[in-house]
């Protein structure tokens, strides 16, 4: 599928003559590792975007209480439309009116590498992993890192809304921190909070 047919949702979604997200246009891989981000997005529910690089976008999940570096800790994952690369770079205000209108920060990124495989110990590919339901990759962040797993047990063939869960592996960089505060945590890129990123827009402290 090409990258301009798996953004047709996001494009469908968004006013790019109203908001300053990026419209995307970017199709080859970003450099030897792919990359992910994690975003707080403080929209009508505050949550935080988890996006992993594939296959020339973003694949995203709503992720309402962030990733945890606990491994006890089951956290939903709701997909949500691919993004463009561009948006990993995106912080900002997104307009009143506009869709997932609200504020939005780097939380984290950096870059991943796949591990998963299939039930002979065999590589497979991260799309085709994502397709199966089920999906490992090592986090080479500046907040999260090591092993984590994407796992599917909702899909929508029975009319419910499709969900995930992101789980920390049992690893050397596992602890039993969970995730900040996202109204107190703040940007790897500016180290500006949510508030202070809406008051730089001049968009005052309250939305």
């Amino acid at each position: 599928m090409r990258t301009t047919d798996t953004l047709a949702e996001y494009h469908r979604r968004r006013d790019f003559s109203r908001t300053s997200e990026p419209e995307g246009g970017r199709t080859g891989p970003s450099g030897d590792r792919p990359s992910f981000v994690v975003q707080i997005h403080d929209a009508t529910a505050m949550h935080f975007d988890f996006r992993l690089e594939a296959d020339g976008v973003l694949k995203s999940w709503a992720v309402p209480k962030g990733p945890s570096r606990d491994p006890h800790d089951k956290r939903l994952a709701m997909p949500t439309e691919d993004h463009p690369l561009e948006y990993r770079d995106f912080e900002g205000v997104i307009g009143e009116g506009e869709y997932g209108a609200g504020t939005v920060i780097v939380w984290d990124e950096g870059t991943y590498r796949n591990l998963s495989t299939d039930r002979a110990g065999h590589e497979l590919p991260f799309t085709e992993a994502l397709e199966r339901g089920h999906a490992s990759f090592h986090l080479y962040g500046r907040k999260l890192h090591g092993g984590y797993s994407l796992t599917r047990f909702r899909d929508d063939r029975a009319g419910e809304r499709e969900a995930w869960l992101l789980v920390k592996h049992a690893d050397g960089s596992a602890s039993a921190d969970s995730t900040p505060d996202p109204a107190r945590a703040r940007s790897v890129r500016t180290g500006h909070t949510l508030k202070q990123t809406a008051e730089e827009a001049g968009a005052g402290s309250e939305r």
